[in-house]
């Protein structure tokens, strides 16, 4: 007896940059145990040859290729898109995923959702009054790895009681040398650590320090100091305290330096958590180590970068009609971007946007 096909979700791109470049290869990555068929249906881009190059570099000669629009619009218009995926800097996030939810078209937009508060609040007002579904893709928070981190440290308690954490996340840039119009230099892309690489151990704190997300979670007092050139942020330290449970967390980003690859250790009555890779954003390892026990250490290798994992994620719930998603529902994108607000405040990092 044949099994039954798969059930397929069909994806509209935005941009061609190396976040939509990777997303993209993940998704067309052969895995037979795949819960659903990912198909990159349309790509919008600024131009025929930057999607031609984008396509031909990803795509195989038998695999089904997108349509390329030269325009963002045709994207949204385009019946074979069931959910577009918003892969384009920071400050254009808003007005892409505007548009593509009042042409009916489910939204996944990358991290950060939008450059302040106020923008992510009027995203997810045109979400719910149009009934489709947005979520934020802080990719990582889906890894088999941060899911099995969370239950070790909430369900199991192998650690006891958490008490504090330390996570960084810095990439060594010589932001001196990029041209003053790269969007890691230039304010009016929202440039600075904190969007590009803050955003990792934030999230990193909402994981090990509540148990829950969103609404249920607790909301922490923020202290923080940056280093800003120019208008921009070069390296952030952020201090965060829940003082229902005592618990703390110091959270670095810097462009100035490269992390190391135990980038993330939590501390606990009975022992601590060491979490290691690459970066903060792909989680490799975690070693727990409890007291009177011998070390113990999981790995968690996987296909490809992993953004399939998100991706598999927002498929099941618009399959299954969901506005939103349980790991990542709205209110966490709100939590989030409202302590980047505060911190950016303290900093004196303002960008345009903040001002209409």
């Amino acid at each position: 007896m044949a099994a039954n096909p798969k059930q397929t979700i069909r994806w509209g791109i935005l941009g061609t940059g190396w976040v939509s470049t990777s997303f993209v290869k993940d998704l067309v990555l052969s895995r037979p145990s795949a819960p659903v068929e990912h198909l990159i249906t349309a790509l919008g881009t600024s131009s025929e040859v930057k999607g031609s190059g984008f396509v031909n570099s990803i795509f195989t000669s038998n695999q089904s290729r997108p349509t390329i629009y030269t325009d963002y619009k045709s994207v949204y218009a385009d019946s074979n898109v069931d959910v577009v995926y918003i892969g384009t800097p920071h400050v254009f996030h808003k007005e892409s995923c505007l548009a593509a939810i009042a042409a009916g078209k489910h939204v996944l937009c990358e991290k950060p959702m939008a450059i302040n508060e106020r923008e992510v609040n009027e995203m997810i007002a045109a979400a719910k009054e149009k009934g489709v579904f947005l979520m934020e893709a802080v990719w990582t928070r889906f890894f088999p790895l941060v899911l099995e981190l969370q239950r070790l440290l909430h369900k199991e308690k192998v650690i006891g009681d958490i008490s504090r954490m330390f996570c960084d996340f810095g990439l060594d840039i010589n932001v001196a040398s990029l041209p003053s119009t790269h969007r890691l230099r230039n304010l009016e892309l929202g440039g600075g650590a904190l969007l590009d690489l803050g955003v990792y151990p934030l999230m990193f704190s909402s994981v090990v320090l509540d148990e829950h997300v969103g609404f249920r979670a607790s909301d922490p007092e923020v202290t923080s100091s940056l280093l800003v050139v120019d208008g921009v942020d070069y390296d952030d330290v952020i201090v965060l305290k829940y003082p229902e449970n005592g618990r703390m967390a110091v959270l670095t980003a810097s462009m100035r330096g490269k992390s190391g690859e135990n980038f993330l250790r939590i501390e606990g009555t009975g022992g601590t958590i060491v979490v290691s890779g690459p970066a903060a954003s792909v989680p490799k390892m975690i070693t727990i180590s409890a007291k009177g026990e011998e070390e113990k250490v999981l790995d968690f290798e996987h296909e490809g970068m992993g953004f399939y994992f998100e991706a598999d994620a927002v498929a099941a719930d618009i399959l299954a009609g969901r506005k939103e998603d349980g790991i990542m529902p709205l209110a966490e994108s709100v939590r989030i971007i409202r302590i980047m607000d505060e911190v950016r405040k303290v900093g004196g990092v303002v960008y345009s946007q903040d001002s209409v």
